[in-house]
């Protein structure tokens, strides 16, 4: 049986070096993360694989310069979201 896994990422424009791990977890932990986000219409992206990456960091630990990029396509779909809703 595969555990749902879910990673949340905090960044601060201007104050944060780099996104950090805001919360994480699988199972139990994920759906509530998951539903969390949905409450406050936080966009969730599914990628499996980045998760796998990230879920290694630590609570407050900032992404490590090889994950940028992934992290910054991500911000990117968030932002094309938020700026494409009436």
């Amino acid at each position: 049986m595969n555990l749902k896994k879910a990673v949340a990422l905090k960044y601060a424009e201007g104050r944060d070096k780099a996104p950090a791990v805001a919360a994480k977890g699988s199972g139990l932990v994920a759906e509530a993360i998951i539903e969390k986000a949905m409450e406050h219409a936080v966009p969730v992206q599914e990628d499996p694989s980045l998760v796998t990456l990230l879920e290694k960091l630590e609570i407050q630990e900032e992404i490590p310069e090889e994950l940028y990029q992934a992290v910054a396509e991500i911000f990117a779909f968030i932002y094309k979201m938020e700026n494409s809703l009436p």
